[in-house]
């Protein structure tokens, strides 16, 4: 009876989906400013919200556009942190937690989509990525022999 037990206990802590309280590993990024966009129709009801990710470019003297998500949780709209001062976003992404800061926000209501617009700028194939994507990790990392 008690090795049946221990079997069960070794294979229900096998198939048990991870908590809140384990914690994710954490990839964080920097970015020069954070927009949080209000999208709102004609008669100015909110239609979404989306978080902007931007770099200055010294170059063209204005911002670009690095990447951008919606909001889907009160959780994901930036806060502000004291120590150091900043405004930082964080969200759970494909097993990751993402934080992304920035010295800056900015809050705005627009009927135009600021990111968009950028794209007049800066095409989105010309962007630097906010984050590498997952396949070019796994390829970036050292192998074993």
């Amino acid at each position: 009876m008690a090795s049946w037990m221990t079997f069960a206990s070794l294979l229900l802590i096998g198939i048990a989906p991870a908590t809140e309280n384990e914690e994710a590993p954490v990839v964080s990024q920097r970015v020069d400013l954070i927009e949080l966009n209000h999208f709102v129709d004609e008669d100015g009801r909110e239609v979404f919200r989306q978080v902007i990710f931007y770099d200055w470019s010294k170059t063209h003297r204005r911002f670009h556009v690095r990447a951008w998500r919606l909001v889907k949780h009160e959780s994901q709209i930036p806060q502000r942190r004291w120590n150091p001062t900043r405004y930082q976003c964080t969200w759970h992404d494909d097993g990751l937690l993402r934080q992304v800061s920035a010295p800056q926000l900015r809050e705005t209501w627009t009927q135009q989509d600021p990111e968009r617009v950028n794209r007049a700028l800066l095409p989105e194939d010309q962007r630097i990525p906010l984050f590498v994507p997952k396949t070019a990790r796994a390829e970036a990392a050292p192998r074993r022999r």
